[in-house]
């Protein structure tokens, strides 16, 4: 059991913003917490750099963060001598901790995998809209208010019968797609080069180069890390991969594709498009993307929203409760490739 000094319960402090812990946890969570862990905080720290943060640090062994909590760096070490668990009530700690978190010993959980359902949820949404051709047949719809004929005008292409997806990346999303497209009658490919074919047969699909994938594909969904190697790995030359009518599904990062030579895709009408994700983030008022009608953008809500949220409180009380106990964490991130995931 980790405990605290002369067998005190560990002392906990919760660190993000702009939420409130109950926003995070239900009750019956925060409860659990209590009768774990002495709450050193009366409240959610904001800063980690003054002097409220620097007395609850100085007592705290497991620090719960959150969106908006400032990075865990060297000055803040120095200020929590008895950390052992930073338990992250949120997805990827890339921008959270460094190596030196690690270095120390400190353990760290994530709540990355109950994000992973929420966006993978929306993606299967997004996946059996965009063969449907909703996008399309709503705004027709929209203009011309008339019976479209749907049933006998639309040909092969419309409908969710035999489509291939293509899943860019086999991250903790990627796979749960994967997953969640099993009941369907779909060839669901897989482009990952750290991803081997086997590993690929284990998950119920196959093993692709992206070239090949984009050239296959009826829905192209990418699920891969944002970073300098994949900056616009959807460039110009394989967007034009992509066969007349594909959908390009983005809920991973923006810096992912080409942006310029995708909207020019999609102006020309050859491509669709499902965007909860852009560069930047919030784009500007006049960017054609707001207006497209074979586009549906999003403000990045494919994460945890709303109630979602509890389900982060939920995993990160249990991995509390383990650590608490001397038990083994179930969503211990991984120091050689935290850096790495999606």
């Amino acid at each position: 059991m980790a405990e605290g000094t002369a067998g005190e319960a560990p002392g906990l402090a919760f660190a993000f913003a702009p939420l409130n812990a109950d926003a995070l946890f239900g009750a019956d969570d925060l409860m659990q917490i209590d009768r774990l862990c002495r709450v050193v905080a009366p409240q959610v720290l904001r800063r980690l750099d003054d002097e409220a943060a620097r007395q609850a640090l100085g007592e705290t062994e497991i620090l719960v963060t959150g969106w908006g909590c400032p990075p865990i760096d060297a000055r803040v070490l120095a200020a929590a001598p008895r950390l052992k668990l930073i338990a992250h009530a949120a997805g990827s700690v890339r921008a959270l901790v460094s190596q030196a978190v690690f270095d120390r010993g400190i353990a760290v959980v994530s709540a990355a995998d109950a994000n992973a359902l929420p966006v993978a949820e929306y993606t299967v949404a997004a996946i059996l809209f965009a063969n449907k051709g909703v996008l399309n047949f709503a705004a027709r719809y929209r203009r011309e208010r008339r019976s479209l004929g749907i049933h006998v005008n639309t040909g092969e292409r419309v409908g969710n019968f035999g489509k291939t997806i293509g899943l860019v990346g086999a991250s903790r999303i990627g796979r749960r797609v994967a997953q969640l497209l099993r009941p369907f009658d779909f060839t669901v490919l897989v482009a990952d080069p750290f991803f081997s074919p086997t590993a690929a047969r284990g998950l119920g699909v196959e093993w692709v180069e992206l070239d090949e994938l984009l050239k296959r594909s009826d829905v192209v969904s990418l699920h891969a890390p944002s970073l300098p190697e994949t900056r616009h790995m959807i460039d110009r030359r394989r967007l034009g991969l992509m066969r007349d009518g594909t959908t390009l599904v983005n809920t991973a990062r923006g810096a992912l594709v080409e942006q310029d030579a995708l909207i020019e895709e999609l102006a020309s009408g050859r491509l669709n498009a499902v965007l909860d994700v852009t560069e930047p983030d919030v784009l500007p008022a006049d960017s054609p993307l707001y207006e497209l009608p074979n586009v549906l953008l999003t403000p990045h809500v494919a994460g945890a929203a709303g109630g979602e949220l509890k389900r982060f409180g939920a995993l990160i009380t249990a991995e509390i409760d383990r650590f608490v106990r001397g038990e083994a964490l179930r969503h211990a991130v991984d120091p050689a490739t935290f850096n790495f995931q999606a």
